[in-house]
């Protein structure tokens, strides 16, 4: 082959590369709008049911501060401080669990890892349960100290993950197996202090770990809101180095200039710490990190680039779904988050991997 053609063909290739990442990046922006009508959707429907007019014009009037009726302003208060502030924490606690999942998958070269691989999940449950049991033994309120503990002792432990690994030089084996041994450690504590709580300590510690967005406020979306704002850019900004880690390993990151260390350590202790806050909110939650990551890459590749973005779409998809089934399919009762998550998102996940199952 003469120079030229090498030049024609390699002129080829960047015009199919720069169509496949247009029609990719707008395939994300569609997903977003999608996105967005099911949270519209899931705004409206419930026990009672609403038209899109009538939360425009009740929205309008809270911002404008009109007087309303008081028909008017109890489905206000319906519309805008209980289903609306529920949805936008779905979505946004979803995208945080799938994009450190992604990002976590990525780092460590292991597709069955999650933002708990660390040991988060069952240290958030133990903390939960030290403030609720707390809190009884004092005749006080619960109130806030439930997610201050929560994620205090997420972070903690995946500090702790993470400076035994680092100590090992970050082996990848060693920091799965750590995460691992104190999950053990967590989950047994938790089930020690259920087992000397009584009826009532046993019931919040309980619902707390099945995971809920019930207890949705402003503060909780306006918190996680700046997390995303915050975690997005950098994410964005290291996706290509977390390419070159992911597909070619340790060595040729580091002959590409890539401190990998460093990369691993930041990234993983962004991700905890947003993953964190989100347990400290709705409670543990699985599945959403380890499931939301996969279905993105079968649908748009594994070029973090593009899965970061659409992770956090599918992540805040799946949660904002499976809180819609759960609040809808046997009314008046509503059923956790964290049991419908598994039962929506694991058939789509399996009949993805029977569909796509050379792509793993």
């Amino acid at each position: 082959m003469n120079y030229a053609s090498a030049c024609q063909k390699g002129a080829v290739l960047s015009r199919d590369s720069i169509s496949r990442h247009r029609r990719t990046a707008l395939f994300i922006a569609v997903s977003i709008v999608l996105l967005i009508t099911l949270a519209v959707y899931s705004t409206l429907s419930g026990t009672s049911s609403y038209g899109i007019g009538e939360l425009y014009r009740l929205a309008y009037a809270k911002i404008w501060g009109i007087d309303l009726p008081r028909d008017d302003e109890r489905i206000a208060n319906v519309l805008l401080y209980l289903r609306l502030p529920r949805v936008l924490l779905a979505i946004l606690a979803g995208a945080i669990l799938s994009l450190a999942g992604a990002a976590m998958q990525g780092l460590l070269r292991n597709p069955l890892v999650s933002p708990y691989t660390l040991g988060l999940s069952p240290a958030a449950a133990f903390g939960a349960a030290v403030a609720i049991l707390v809190a009884q033994s004092n005749g006080t309120s619960v109130g806030i100290t439930v997610s201050l503990s929560a994620i205090a002792f997420s972070l903690a432990c995946s500090l702790i993950v993470l400076g035994l690994a680092t100590a090992k030089s970050m082996n990848i084996t060693v920091l799965i197996l750590l995460g691992t041994a104190l999950t053990a450690i967590f989950s047994a504590l938790t089930s020690g202090l259920q087992y000397i709580a009584n009826d009532e300590a046993l019931a919040a510690i309980t619902r707390w770990t099945f995971g809920s967005v019930n207890e949705a406020r402003w503060t909780h979306v306006g918190v996680l809101a700046v997390t995303i704002l915050v975690l997005t850019p950098y994410f964005q900004l290291k996706a290509g180095e977390v390419n070159s880690l992911a597909f070619a390993g340790d060595d040729t990151a580091k002959s590409l200039g890539v401190n990998v260390n460093l990369l691993r350590i930041s990234l993983i202790f962004l991700a905890v710490s947003g993953s964190s806050l989100v347990v400290s909110f709705i409670g543990v939650v699985g599945f959403v990190g380890l499931v939301g990551p996969h279905i993105a890459r079968l649908i748009v590749g594994s070029d973090h680039r593009f899965l970061f973005p659409f992770s956090m779409v599918t992540g805040g998809a799946l949660l904002l779904l499976a809180d819609t089934v759960g609040r809808t399919i046997l009314p008046p009762r509503v059923i956790p988050v964290g049991i419908v998550v598994a039962l929506v998102g694991a058939p789509l996940f399996i009949y993805l991997i029977l569909r796509k199952r050379n792509t793993l």
